[in-house]
């Protein structure tokens, strides 16, 4: 037997796609060059920022930045209507940075 399709479980087939994608597309990690240089994985790294502040990430990067080793993974981590920024070394594993992100966050 042939089944129709109707509209509204082929929009529901759209949604769940675009969702997908836009899952993904938060996980894609910038500064990933960084990579070869770091001691803590980007598994360890995220567990750590979402240990120290519970939520979703939204972005993360890897970048050289003052501070501890001078490489660290940057985590935007929402939670409901606030976002933070945890820092994680990149080396060691410590946390550098806990903060709220403001309206015009980089």
């Amino acid at each position: 037997m042939n089944k129709i399709t109707t509209p509204l479980s082929l929009a529901a087939i759209i949604a769940a796609g675009a969702l997908a994608l836009s899952t993904v597309a938060a996980k894609t990690l910038d500064g990933h060059q960084y990579l070869k240089s770091a001691k803590i994985s980007l598994a360890s790294a995220r567990a750590t920022a979402l240990k120290t502040y519970p939520g979703k990430i939204v972005s993360e990067e890897l970048e050289r930045e003052h501070g501890g080793s001078g490489l660290r993974y940057s985590f935007d981590v929402r939670n409901g209507s606030a976002t933070h920024e945890v820092g994680v070394d990149a080396k060691t594993g410590a946390v550098l940075e806990n903060s709220v992100e403001g309206p015009d966050s980089d």
